[in-house]
């Protein structure tokens, strides 16, 4: 079993299940905020687990249903069948047809038939939503999505964590960082000043990369190698087009690990791309980096396409959709000249 997350949202969860997958694994799932509420349902990244949503979850549970889970291997959600000399949470099991079948079946126990949400990703929680596309749940259910510092495909060969130019010396060093086997062992400072060269941006706030280097030190060292394999050679391009649904897109101009080209190529290719924004200074982790803009970006979704009330919270978010657009680069990615490019 995983290590289950210690909640700091400072918000209990209403309801806490574990959700059976196609495969029989089973998933983590917390629920927040007022029953009947416009529903938001939150989809982590690799290594991370649902605390990396505190932010949102503060709040969007005010006014909305919030859902949030553990992909598996990662938090409260036990990894798959183990894999010699790697214990729990091997090969076996990790997939993006895996990551699809569970966000299928995280819609399914928690959304009533007919009722919608809007779907928010930060990394492989993005790949996640791409990866379930063309699935029926999805579908069904999906008003709207998020896809957050994430990209569809060549994820290894366009990472700047190794500071190369590109080529197949930077993809086999960036392979082997990505796919290290090695535990991470427990914070230190050296440990953080890692984690935010190659995942935050450079002026990101001490308490911040401190929040992120203990989410992803806590992730299971056989889920982030098994998962680190999927994404090493993962390839969505073509979910990517049949994804037919209001889908904005959240990039940070200093993320490494999936950079800016990633958010260029999604908002060209997606059927239908509400708008591209792009961060300046943020780094990978910009649901902790900037939580305003992000969830910012979640309330537009929702007041667009569930259309959510604008009440006293509305009003706030509002701002906060006002404040993101004021500091975005970019903020259409179909009509951006940088986004068509």
């Amino acid at each position: 079993m995983s290590r289950v997350n210690t909640r700091v949202t400072g918000i209990p969860p209403v309801r806490t299940s574990m959700v059976t997958s196609a495969d029989g694994a089973t998933l983590r799932v917390e629920e927040y905020g007022p029953a009947g509420a416009p529903a938001v349902v939150l989809a982590h990244g690799w290594t991370c687990n649902t605390r990396f949503w505190d932010a949102q979850i503060r709040d969007l549970a005010t006014d909305h249903r919030v859902i949030a889970y553990d992909q598996r291997g990662h938090g409260g959600s036990p990894a798959p069948a183990p894999v010699a000399g790697l214990g729990t949470g091997g090969g076996r099991g990790y997939s993006a047809e895996a990551l699809a079948d569970d966000l299928e079946a995280v819609l399914a126990a928690t959304l009533r038939p007919g009722e919608r949400a809007v779907l928010a990703g930060h990394s492989m929680g993005g790949m996640t939503i791409m990866a379930a596309a063309r699935r029926p749940l999805l579908r069904q259910h999906a008003a709207a999505a998020l896809l957050c510092s994430t990209g569809p495909a060549r994820l290894i060969a366009e990472s700047l964590v190794v500071p190369l130019g590109p080529g197949g010396l930077r993809t086999r060093l960036t392979r082997a960082i990505i796919g290290a086997k090695a535990p991470l062992g427990p914070v230190t400072p050296v440990s953080r000043k890692i984690l935010k060269y190659a995942t935050m941006g450079p002026a990101s706030p001490p308490e911040r990369v401190d929040t992120c280097a203990h989410i992803v030190h806590a992730c299971p060292r056989g889920a982030r190698y098994g998962w680190s394999q999927v994404l090493a050679t993962l390839d969505l391009d073509a979910d990517v087009r049949e994804l037919r649904l209001p889908v904005a897109v959240v990039v940070g101009t200093a993320d490494r690990l999936t950079p800016p080209v990633h958010a260029r190529r999604l908002a060209a290719a997606l059927p239908h791309c509400t708008g591209l924004t792009v961060l300046p200074g943020m780094g990978h982790m910009t649901p902790v980096e900037a939580p305003e803009a992000v969830t910012a970006r979640i309330r537009e979704l929702t007041l667009t396409y569930l259309g959510v009330k604008q009440d006293a919270q509305g009003e706030q978010g509002g701002a906060m959709a006002e404040a993101a657009a004021a500091t975005a680069a970019e903020t259409d990615g179909r009509e951006n000249e940088e986004a068509g490019a």
